[in-house]
């Protein structure tokens, strides 16, 4: 299947298709699609038919029950309901990951293969992928909350994809030959790190599992990595996959668990050459302590935003409010990117908030699982609990709520498209980061201004710009400091183009030819050559 934009999903969820009867029990179905000014409850959830296999460790190619046996349950946001109960990793199941990945890069053939043959067992991964891609998705969507079309024609696609995009990498890493001051010989190597620990986020886990796990392999390292303890159920079922396409053993290790228990030890362990870490800012500054703290390992960090989108006085008011609005509430506002802070131009604000006021209200939301719905619950019921905290926030500090505010249903976790409108620089939905469904409008009248403050933020994740006037676009996209920005697009997500932040938002880059230098080491040999006939 080809892979798609994450942008695409704008277009598509005007005419969502069925879904496949391969993965929806058809006696469960029922009419969940309703616009959130609704008060009825969610009715009771289509049942998903995919089973879920995978709920144990994955160390050194088998799968195995944790230390201590002890499990914990992941639950279906639609209902709060245990799906399964997984196996729960603590540090002695991080030491016996790190023994089993040290062990496999030292002892084992995977760093020793060509980079063809490594390459090659990446491709028939994504062939994989491929062939399970209905199973995949609707196992993230049952774990995480978010719409199957999301899942199915988007983000297992892009699972493939990446893993294609490294494959192709895998053979071209190399280094340079130096000319030097004296005869000698002096050439760079690009080296595998060695022993990589990975921890992924609940939000987006198997295109998390592609960013870190996809350049770790083609660079030739091995790898310990930490799911989310909210949704670790697809990083296990594509490790399987990978297994199956002929990774050997120890090379990649899954360790689902808590952060402060699994993801400390796995930060702070002495044997792990590098950390990559996707969260928030706060545990992002912890981990950093702990690599510190340890041995000094390498960190990249891919971290919080609050990303301003920008609307000119030129653009076209329509366009910008779908855009915006995919900006924001695209996977339930659960995005680090989003586009939280919406700057309008003066000019057309009054026209921009009633169009995404209405624009908001129809948003569908229910069953992720159902046809025709754009929007399902939240990940959690600490996220949930949050996000409304936010928003009794906005309405206390005099912001507008233009719509939304509330729950919706008596069951989940699902929350009504919220629009502020009137928000000031000093408001906490204004600084914030809420993850969630809840879109900011803010006035501003010059460009000074505007740039200004949208760069008068701690993050700098990234910035959408919708204007028509190419002047306006490149003062805006050199102005502002974010490491991401998007012109008259957003949520743009092809697998060569990087991704990172400015400021706390981040340290390093995701994705593209930069995140190969994650996971490689520079050495430099000299050779002293003898009465050369050239140098």
């Amino acid at each position: 299947m080809a892979a798609r934009r994450i942008s695409g999903v704008i277009s598509r969820s005007l005419s969502l298709r069925p879904l496949s009867s391969s993965v929806v029990s058809q006696g469960s179905r029922s009419s969940l699609v309703h616009r959130f000014t609704t008060a009825a409850a969610l009715e009771e959830p289509i049942t998903p038919s995919v089973r879920v296999h995978d709920t144990q460790l994955l160390i050194n190619g088998k799968f195995v029950d944790s230390a201590s046996g002890k499990t914990f349950p992941t639950l279906d946001p639609r209902t709060g309901e245990v799906i399964a109960n997984v196996a729960e990793g603590d540090a002695e199941d991080i030491d016996r990951a790190v023994a089993a990945a040290r062990k496999a890069f030292d002892e084992g053939p995977w760093p020793k293969m060509t980079a063809y043959e490594r390459s090659r067992i990446l491709l028939r991964f994504a062939d994989l992928v491929d062939k399970h891609n209905d199973n995949l998705a609707a196992l993230e969507t049952w774990d995480n909350g978010k719409p199957y079309l999301q899942s199915a024609e988007t983000e297992v696609p892009m699972l493939s994809r990446l893993f294609r995009y490294y494959a192709g990498w895998a053979d071209k890493i190399h280094g340079l030959t130096v000319p030097a001051d004296g005869p000698y010989h002096v050439q760079t190597l690009h080296e595998p790190i060695g022993v990589a620990g990975q921890i992924i986020p609940w939000n987006f886990p198997l295109v998390m599992f592609a960013w870190k796990v996809g350049p770790a392999l083609a660079t030739g390292n091995t790898i310990v990595l930490k799911t989310a303890e909210q949704t670790p159920l697809t990083a296990l079922y594509a490790a399987r996959l990978l297994h199956e396409a002929g990774l050997p053993p120890g090379v990649l290790n899954v360790v689902s668990g808590y952060g402060p228990t699994a993801g400390a030890a796995l930060a702070g362990h002495m044997d792990v050459d590098k950390i990559a870490f996707t969260g928030s800012t706060d545990t992002g500054k912890i981990v950093q302590e702990l690599a510190a703290k340890s041995n000094l390992k390498p960190v990249t960090l891919e971290l919080g935003g609050k990303s301003p989108f920008i609307v000119c006085e030129d653009a076209d008011i329509d366009k910008a409010v779908e855009l915006a609005h995919f900006a924001l509430f695209f996977n339930q506002g659960q995005c680090c990117c989003a586009g939280s802070r919406t700057f309008v131009h003066e000019r057309v604000y009054d026209e921009f908030l009633e169009k995404a006021k209405a624009r908001a209200q129809s948003r569908s939301v229910g069953d992720p699982f159902q046809k025709g719905i754009e929007q399902g619950p939240q990940i959690d019921s600490e996220q949930y609990e949050k996000i409304l905290r936010y928003i009794k926030s906005g309405i206390e500090s005099n912001a507008t709520l233009e719509c939304g505010g509330d729950k919706v249903g008596s069951k989940g976790y699902y929350i009504q498209p919220t629009v502020f409108s009137n928000v000031k620089d000093d408001m906490l939905i204004a600084q914030d980061e809420i993850f969630g469904p809840v879109q900011s409008i803010l006035k501003f009248k010059e460009l000074p201004d505007v740039i200004k403050r949208a760069n008068a933020t701690r993050y700098g994740l990234a910035a959408g710009v919708f204007t028509q006037n190419i002047d306006v676009a490149n003062t805006l996209s050199r102005a502002l400091r974010a490491g991401t920005v998007w012109v008259n697009c957003f949520d743009v997500f092809d697998a060569a183009i990087p991704f990172g932040g400015y400021k706390m938002s981040g340290v390093g880059r995701e994705k593209g030819v930069y995140s190969l230098n994650n996971y490689l080491q520079v050495k430099a040999v000299v050779t002293s050559l003898k009465n050369p006939a050239w140098l």
